[in-house]
């Protein structure tokens, strides 16, 4: 098969779209078809295709086939793609990535696809420029704890808050990197462990519960993590434990940022308020180990509000507290 763009965990070609699906790592490598919506839709829910930038540019790239290979009237192609954008709520840049090809969708399959491979391209490129810009904030040495995974596996670029730390670590900056396992899918324990071995950055895997004591002992000199949706005011949106860790922050002295592309940017969203959480099955939490019947909360993100974030880590610039209450984000957009 010719792959015509490729990364750590999409491949397309003219005619089929493989994921690798996530949630078998890091024991097994399987990829899975997502070339006809249908396929896609259940690969984002059931998060085998994961995070913010990544489920965005799936999901095109799985509409510019579908326009391809099925030849769709516009109303069929625009009800495929309404019923995608709608797969994840918290996740603006799957919303902002399907506006983009609804905005073609009379402009014939051949370039519709080729919006979808221009969107790769992009994330490719927001995801290098946020590497360069947050990697200036770290110093040779330091411990930085990360939340969730936010590398290749959630990007098809080299990653947000994770592609910081690795950039810093190709720099030759002797950095260790603690992650958080982040419940309850443990998208750092089995994802970030991952890339970070691949990438052979020393690391040190730690309950989310631990974070804390792990900051008393001074440990940690920066957390940086991604983010889901930004609003307008700075707040924002990321797996759930992120807003723990920057009360943590606060009260340890510590740098907090969040590092995100400018699709995650929410010019219709003012504050974190109006942030839609999803909440997920309880399943995911009972496991094993709890009664069938435990009532269960599984909200899968939480809001982080501005006032604890030292700063926020774009692919154009990183933006202080004071540029963003001075209104600096709405002309990023």
């Amino acid at each position: 098969m010719s792959w015509i763009r490729e990364s750590l965990s999409l491949r397309v070609s003219e005619s089929q779209l493989l994921c690798l699906d996530q949630t078998l790592l890091p024991h097994q490598e399987v990829w899975q078809e997502g070339t006809h919506p249908d396929q896609m839709e259940a690969l984002i829910q059931n998060l085998q295709v994961r995070g913010a930038p990544l489920i965005g540019v799936a999901a095109v790239l799985c509409l510019g086939l579908f326009a391809q290979k099925q030849n769709p009237s516009e109303e069929e192609f625009r009800r495929q793609a309404l019923r995608l954008r709608e797969s994840r709520p918290t996740a603006v840049n799957l919303m902002r990535a399907i506006d983009r090809l609804l905005e073609k969708s009379s402009d014939g399959a051949a370039a519709l696809f080729a919006e979808a491979l221009e969107i790769f391209d992009e994330d490719v490129a927001l995801c290098a420029a946020i590497g360069k810009n947050g990697a200036e904030l770290i110093v040779d040495g330091e411990g930085v704890l990360t939340h969730c995974n936010t590398g290749g596996l959630a990007t098809v670029g080299m990653g947000t808050a994770l592609g910081v730390i690795t950039t810093s670590f190709t720099q030759g900056k002797k950095i260790h990197v603690y992650v958080d396992e982040t419940r309850p899918l443990l998208q750092g324990g089995r994802l970030n462990t991952w890339e970070l071995e691949k990438a052979k950055v020393p690391y040190t895997l730690i309950c989310d519960n631990m974070a804390g004591f792990l900051m008393s002992k001074g440990k940690v000199q920066k957390v940086i993590v991604g983010a889901d949706r930004i609003a307008m005011n700075g707040d924002f949106a990321n797996k759930v434990g992120t807003y723990s860790l920057a009360v943590l922050c606060k009260h340890h002295g510590i740098p907090f940022y969040t590092a995100a592309p400018a699709t995650t940017l929410d010019p219709d969203c003012e504050s974190g308020s109006n942030i839609p959480v999803e909440e997920r099955a309880a399943d995911e939490v009972r496991r094993d180990w709890a009664p069938k019947s435990a009532p269960v909360w599984n909200p899968a993100f939480d809001v982080t509000p501005a006032e604890l974030v030292s700063g926020w880590i774009l692919d154009k610039e990183v933006v202080s507290f004071e540029d963003v209450q001075k209104g600096r984000l709405k002309e990023l957009v």
